[in-house]
């Protein structure tokens, strides 16, 4: 597994991390040890970046990782574990107070059993919240409090990101990003490079419909976000399919599933489009058995794309897939 520089946090990271949301059984239910076999097969394959969130079960998904690493301490002083705060009830939407932040942070570390986080972002919180700085000053100040090493944002829009990513003390950038949202490459990629910005890459797989596994009556668990939330019922539409509606999403992967090299699936492919990507640091995939892991580690072996191939597919996303995205990018 090849590593990359976490922006000016200094952390070398695996080019392929963990999503931890499904070990909250958000995506449907996930046993104990299921969810054990899971964060084993990653820490065998030298997937050393693990992202989560106070609000992914509950705290389930970060009590999960903290019982695993708290008795693997060669694991544990290896993997960098990012955590999320500001969703949790009582923050979002307009409850921010730095005593409330304060204690969502102390939960999370009680879950995940160490004294500090490795890395604790911003969970999209609302643009006015996070334009106005405070949220930043409080994290600052619990840097230097030793809650945190190190800091970021996971925010929904690129306007969003380009605000953040001058902010001196920030290391990293979680943002939307795939062959179904391919923006950042010139909006972002080059503030953030400029300004020692670490890209974090989530829905690589846009919910799973670039595996082009998919049906048109593909079923999903009633508590699974693909089933509750594809006009955005309950969060951002963005984090639902790349906010892309579903058979239209599903139309798009017919298109292109033929163009890539033989010796990859399509979840590969498009994995290693996105680490083509100079700019980013590490694309965290979810898995909700242990041989998905393995595939996607996979792709970080995986040679680059052509020139020609990365330039048919950023005519067609600005051809075909742009217009389809209904939520601001």
């Amino acid at each position: 597994m090849r590593t990359r520089r976490l922006g000016k946090s200094g952390y070398d990271v695996s080019e392929v991390g963990l999503g931890c949301w499904q070990l909250g059984g958000d995506f449907g239910p996930v046993s104990d040890a299921r969810a054990a076999a899971i964060l084993t097969e990653a820490d065998r394959r030298g997937i050393t970046f693990w992202d989560t969130a106070d609000v992914y079960g509950a705290g389930e998904s970060e009590a999960r990782i903290g019982a695993y690493l708290g008795a693997r301490a060669k694991s544990a002083a290896r993997i960098c574990v990012a955590t999320k705060v500001g969703r949790a009830g009582g923050l979002y939407p307009d409850g921010y107070t730095r005593a409330r932040v304060r204690h969502d942070i102390e939960g999370s570390l009680r879950r995940l059993r160490v004294e500090a986080l490795d890395l604790v972002q911003l969970h999209c919180v609302p643009p006015a919240i996070l334009m106005a700085g405070d949220l930043f000053a409080w994290l600052e100040d619990f840097q230097r409090d030793g809650l945190v090493r190190a800091f970021g944002a996971s925010v929904e829009t690129l306007a969003e990101a380009r605000f953040a990513a001058t902010h001196p003390a920030l290391a990293s950038l979680q943002i939307i990003f795939n062959l179904f949202r391919q923006d950042a490459i010139d909006e972002l990629f080059p503030i953030a490079r400029a300004n020692d910005v670490g890209i974090i890459v989530r829905l690589p797989l846009a919910s799973g419909v670039l595996a082009g596994t998919m049906r048109r009556d593909q079923p999903f668990d009633a508590s699974d976000h693909r089933s509750f939330n594809r006009h955005g019922e309950a969060f951002s539409q963005g984090e639902t399919f790349s906010g892309i509606p579903f058979e239209t999403a599903l139309g798009f992967v017919d298109e292109i599933r033929d163009w890539f090299p033989p010796e990859a699936s399509l979840a590969q492919a498009a994995m290693r489009w996105i680490l083509d990507q100079p700019a980013v640091t590490t694309v965290i995939a979810g898995a909700s058995r242990p041989d998905q892991v393995l595939e996607n580690a996979a792709a970080s072996a995986l040679p680059p794309l052509s020139p020609a191939l990365h330039s048919r597919l950023a005519a067609f996303y600005r051809e075909r897939v742009a217009a389809s995205i209904v939520v601001p990018v």
